[in-house]
């Protein structure tokens, strides 16, 4: 029979010199390359470069001095931060050290980019705010990747955080990633496999010790589990960049219902943006050029722009139609053919006041409302014919227009979270306008004078603030048709009109042999449509084309405003807009001089931005403690790696602590009266709360009479005497520790008979060939335990502040010593 050895202690590699973290650097870089599908230029990719150096240096350097793996991701993460500081702000502590203004400015910078990506189409420039955002998101991505192939010794898990990351790009370009991005990927993540294989062939041959991860099974399943619910819930409601790739149903950022998720917006700009030129429509039967109108947008949502608003509703888009808002049913009707080309949409273009309508496809809808037509599900078009009318009246007609608030929705006249430079500015245009019309045509007039400094083009690639209305029209002035129509409708609002924002397309040009009209992805365009009763939505164009493409209705063709004789005191009406709960009122007044009480007031103090972005970053790094947690409580990393010992003195308490943080930072934002007592009671009862947990921990090994259960209820039994102020000095054997508890506790004659069970499990599971837990030991625990409550009760001050937890002093070993392997 030979007799049982302590298993021998493996050689640990040194993780500063292994190829392991360089590899895995390697494979993030690489993996970064397919954001070039999506980002412009290179900058972006050396910038990261240096993050991805930066942070697998201080991961190998913090691991050549044996510090634990959760601090060395926080140490990561806190350099990511300094780099960011350093190469995105200018006030620094010591130009990269973060301070409060220094995260004040970096949250401004990534604000920015927020802004950049929700109205950007894909390959968006790489602004230096795209570049933060970007630095930022594969920092961290190297950060738990580097923990997960290093730290995890679960090389092949972190290929799915990868696939993220090719995930992303892929979802939202138009077209395909370059190809050697995959290769560059693919080789990548060959080598992370290989260098799983060697770990996996070293623990095979016992060169690795217990601490090492044999094998990434355990890790591997537990990040795909966590990586298939963050795919789920992230795909369900978020897209970075455009719309490719949301989830049918997730109604984000379009506002319709059912399969309806395509932002009009959006797709403009990839259709003004795509670089090459494609036919979408061919139309027969237009006598004079017109604006082929998609989808209208009602909902002007602050620093973002605008969007559908209420969901379509309306009827199937067969035959005869009912009446548009306005549509008196008079007019001539034009027969127009419309044959698509290259066109997949939700939305079935028109021309017009549209009376009815011919087509094979069975499943489209018409809103009499929005004055659009739209199916539920994204298709292609078959050639449709329409019956509309055409025909606008008169400017004095138009002038002459009653003033009805009731005509529309009253969606059609908010404008909440508009600046106050954009209100007063919307209302000094319009001086002087007696009527509607007036009014509508001078804000169209000073986007379209040459006076006005405005200037379109179809790309702009400069940053933009936190309020993108503000920063066009007060500052930039420079933008394409999207920009304009935004700010004209808003304005528009702003003196009283209900307006709207159109997507289509220009009239076009005249095919080679004139029989049709040749609608491309240039003609794409967004105008205003102002309401007026009895006559509907009037097409009002701010945008400054100089192309040829641009169509200026009969009712601007005349004398400009102004030119003419003013209608009459009898005939001017005055434009209130309706009073609607959460929106501001128009000026009550025909001038718009008057009624600023309705205007919107100066909001409260906001939240400083470094406040949001401390909170993020406390919330994500206790949220990295915890899973580090629950991991080593299930086992999934090994015990010398990250065990049940490191589970219980270091994450417990600094999950606990962040977490408490995160709670204080998240109530200021209500209020600071609220943070303050929430962090002081949490301060006051974090130790207690750990010390339960950690009693909690002692007492679940010792129930379940694992190999470690006598050691675990040593370790309970020596922060119990702490706790009472008798520490037991780390020089003395067991046994005479065991009579020191036993003296200074003055312990009953059960308690003495279970704290000698315990030394007696102790030694057994030492040098016994049969190491296994005696079923005993929990009952011996529990006497010791009780007779320490009767005879040496804790104090209150004990019970909050135990010291075993403030000040834990070294105790006699409870571990196995080495031992040499004893000869058969």
């Amino acid at each position: 029979m030979g007799s049982r050895s302590a298993p021998a202690k493996g050689t640990e590699p040194e993780w500063f010199t292994s190829a392991t973290p360089w590899i895995a650097a390697l494979a993030v870089l690489c993996a970064s390359t397919a954001l070039s599908g999506v980002i412009e230029g290179d900058l972006w990719l050396a910038r990261i470069g240096v993050v991805i150096v930066a942070i697998t240096v201080t991961g190998a350097f913090l691991r050549a001095t044996r510090l634990t793996p959760p601090l060395v991701a926080i140490a990561q993460v806190a350099v990511l931060l300094c780099l960011l500081t350093a190469l995105h702000t200018r006030s620094g502590i010591f130009l990269f050290i973060p301070g409060p203004e220094a995260l004040g400015e970096l949250g401004d910078v990534l604000a920015e980019s927020v802004a950049q990506v929700q109205t950007g189409v894909p390959p968006v420039h790489a602004s230096p705010a795209i570049q933060a955002l970007v630095v930022l998101a594969i920092g961290l991505v190297a950060v738990l990747v580097d923990t997960l192939a290093v730290a995890a010794a679960a090389p092949a898990a972190s290929g799915l955080v990868l696939l993220c990351v090719f995930a992303v790009p892929a979802s939202l370009a138009d077209e395909m990633l370059p190809f050697w991005t995959f290769i560059l990927g693919a080789a990548a993540f060959a080598m992370l496999l290989a260098v799983d294989g060697q770990h996996r062939h070293e623990a095979w041959r016992g060169r690795l010790g217990s601490g090492s991860a044999s094998g990434s099974g355990g890790s591997a399943t537990s990040v795909a589990a966590i990586a298939m619910v963050i795919a789920l819930v992230v795909g369900a409601g978020f897209t970075l960049v455009g719309t490719v790739g949301r989830l049918p149903g997730s109604g984000v950022g379009g506002g319709g219902k059912g399969g309806i998720g395509l932002s009009e917006m959006t797709s403009l700009r990839g259709m003004l943006n795509r670089g090459k030129t494609a036919e979408v429509f061919y139309v027969r039967g237009m006598t004079d050029p017109s604006y082929m109108r998609a989808s209208t947008l009602a909902q002007y949502v602050p620093n973002k722009g605008w969007e559908r608003g209420s969901p379509p509703g309306g009827q199937p888009a067969r035959g005869e139609l009912p009446p548009q808002a306005g549509d008196r049913g008079e007019g001539k009707t034009t027969r127009i053919n419309i044959e698509p080309r290259d066109w997949r949409s939700f939305w079935l273009p028109t021309y017009g006041a549209v009376r009815r309508i011919e087509t094979p496809d069975d499943d489209y809808q018409f809103d009499a409302k929005k004055g659009v037509i739209y199916t539920q599900r994204e298709r292609e078009p078959e050639s449709y014919e329409i019956d509309t009318v055409l025909s606008t009246p008169t400017k004095q007609a138009l002038r002459l227009a009653p003033t009805q608030a009731n005509a529309v929705d009253r969606e059609y006249y908010k404008f909440d979270g508009v600046e106050q430079e954009v209100v007063d500015l919307a209302k000094k245009v319009v001086e002087g306008a007696t009527n509607d019309f007036d009014k509508a045509a001078q804000l169209s007039e000073f986007f379209n004078s040459p006076t006005s400094d405005f200037k379109y083009e179809l790309k702009t690639q400069g940053d933009v603030t936190r309020d993108a209305l503000t920063d066009f029209v007060m500052r930039s002035k420079v933008g394409y048709c999207e920009q304009f129509a935004s700010a004209m409708a808003v304005m528009a609002r702003v003196v009283g009109l209900p307006s709207r924002v159109a997507i289509g397309f220009t009239a076009g040009v005249n095919s080679a042999d004139n029989e049709y009209r040749v609608i491309s992805t240039d003609d794409a365009h967004a105008w205003v449509e102002i309401f007026f009763p009895n006559y509907g939505w009037m097409t009002f164009d701010p945008t400054p084309i100089s192309d040829g493409r641009g169509i200026q209705p009969p009712y601007l063709r005349e004398t400009a405003p102004g030119q003419e004789e003013v209608p009459t005191a009898e005939t001017t009406t005055e434009s209130v807009a309706p009073s609607a709960s959460g929106s501001a009122q128009a000026s009550a007044s025909p001038d718009g001089e008057d009624g600023d009480q309705g205007l919107p007031q100066a909001s409260a103090e906001t939240t400083p931005s470094w406040h949001l972005w401390a909170l993020g970053v406390v919330l994500l790094l206790a949220a990295l403690l915890s899973i580090f947690l629950v991991l080593a409580l299930l086992g999934v990393i090994g015990a010398g790696l990250l065990g049940v010992a490191w589970a219980r003195k270091l994450l417990v308490p600094a999950a606990a602590g962040l977490w408490l943080i995160g709670v204080g930072l998240a109530a200021a934002l209500f209020s600071w009266w609220l943070a303050v007592p929430l962090v002081l009671a949490g301060i006051l009862f974090t130790p207690m709360l750990v010390r339960a947990v950690r009693r909690r921990n002692h007492l679940h090994a010792v129930t379940a009479l694992g190999p470690g259960a006598a050691s675990a209820a040593w370790s309970e039994l020596m922060a119990e005497s702490i706790d009472r102020g008798a520490p037991v000095p780390a020089a003395e054997t067991i046994r005479i520790a065991a009579r020191r508890l036993a003296r200074e506790h003055n312990l009953d004659d059960a308690g003495k008979d279970g704290l000698r069970m315990v030394i007696g499990a102790i030694e057994r599971s030492w040098y016994s060939p049969n190491p296994a837990a005696d079923p005993a030991l929990p009952g011996a625990l529990a006497a010791v335990r009780q007779s320490l409550r009767q005879h040496a009760p804790l104090s209150l001050r004990a019970r909050l502040f135990p010291k075993s937890v403030l000040k834990p002093a070294p105790a006699p070993m409870a571990d196995a010593p080495d031992r040499e392997p004893v000869g058969v």
